[in-house]
């Protein structure tokens, strides 16, 4: 019983973490996706891939969120050098990167064609995508980032 307990506390942190860090993420992909277009024109449609950098930046900023509010919130430290550990918590993040890029192209393109309008808050296609994509790829990480990174 008292595992099942810290069980649901850890998946219940790891989901506040996660919330977090998307929070972060989101906030700058928004923030990227309008600016950067200004600055770079390419940054809209690369090569037919839609704001790479805004992606990867924002990505960025929530990875290192999330390391630190896991650490603080969810995992127990122990299985590995704080060394060691942090360069596999950013290995699988570069990973989980590359396969939410790729997501978020196939939702872009494939999936998420109109704008929802919620009343407060009008979602576009490449907000869909990006939230869609976080939430895919967040089971994966708890996954490997219990099993493999910290005492699982």
């Amino acid at each position: 019983m008292k595992q099942l307990i810290l069980h649901q506390k850890q998946v219940i942190f790891f989901i506040i973490a996660g919330g977090l860090s998307a929070i972060i993420e989101i906030g700058s992909f928004k923030l990227f996706s309008v600016y950067l277009p200004k600055v770079f024109f390419w940054e809209y449609n690369l090569y037919g891939i839609k704001y790479p950098f805004s992606n990867i930046l924002s990505t960025s900023c929530g990875i290192i969120t999330n390391y630190f509010l896991s650490i603080w919130l969810v995992f127990e430290r122990g299985k590995h050098s704080k060394r060691k550990e942090f360069v596999y918590f950013i290995l699988v993040s570069v990973v989980s990167t590359f396969i939410s890029l790729f997501l978020f192209q196939i939702l872009y393109h494939f999936v998420f064609k109109e704008v929802i309008d919620l009343g407060i808050y009008v979602l576009s296609p490449e907000m869909m995508s990006k939230i869609s994509a976080i939430l895919l790829v967040s089971m994966l990480n708890y996954s490997i980032k219990k099993k493999v990174i910290f005492n699982g």
